[in-house]
């Protein structure tokens, strides 16, 4: 996704290590501020967009990215207090470098379960998740819209909702169902996404330092 130097992964809970960006990745950003400025947003919105741009190189997302101050300050408290994160995809898991994730997409009951119930494997894997992590976890979706779908049906109970599918079929409607629904939430407007740019959205929150206040 990006380089950076990063170190190893804290225990849930645990204080996390100060972390020291690449040198590639301090030039990445000064670049995308000379293009884009984006100080007018409120901390935390800028500190997501910024770092899916980064991971991008796409500015469209400083006008595609949707969500509430509010809802990035629960989900950073909730990150800080040792929340779980659960990811749709390998390949988001993959992208959350700062953290070890749960992704139950791979694993042969989600098969089984699928199978039985006549859903996808995403789907599926959501209900495995929950009835491990249970409530006041946050989830990050970046592949699969039957995940987001499922998410916002079962009543998860999120601390936050990074929904970022992307694709021409179910994406769009998926992230408006999740803006629909209340639940707090980052998302964007097109049909944009992917599992580089929802990883990025949940690094920025676990890479903030300080009070964003």
């Amino acid at each position: 996704m990006t380089e950076n130097a990063t170190s190893p992964r804290p225990a849930d809970g645990a204080a996390p290590r100060v972390r020291k960006p690449h040198p590639i990745e301090v030039e990445s950003y000064r670049i995308l501020r000379s293009r884009v400025d984006l100080s007018p947003m409120p901390p935390l919105w800028r500190a997501v967009t910024e770092r899916v741009i980064h991971a991008s190189a796409d500015l469209e997302y400083a006008v595609d990215i949707l969500t509430r101050e509010e809802d990035l300050l629960q989900g950073l408290a909730a990150l800080r207090a040792g929340a779980p994160i659960v990811t749709d995809v390998e390949m988001v898991a993959a992208g959350i470098t700062a953290r070890d994730v749960v992704c139950q997409v791979a694993g042969p009951a989600t098969g089984r379960m699928a199978r039985a119930a006549g859903i996808t494997r995403s789907a599926a894997a959501v209900r495995l998740a929950y009835a491990e992590v249970g409530p006041g976890a946050v989830w990050v979706v970046g592949c699969a819209p039957t995940a987001l779908v499922e998410i916002i049906e079962r009543g998860v109970r999120p601390a936050l909702v990074i929904g970022l599918p992307v694709g021409f079929v179910g994406a769009t409607e998926s992230k408006q169902a999740l803006r629909d629904s209340g639940l707090p939430q980052v998302s964007n407007y097109s049909e944009k996404g992917g599992s580089a740019v929802a990883a990025a959205a949940c690094n920025a929150l676990l890479y903030h330092e300080g009070d964003p206040q």
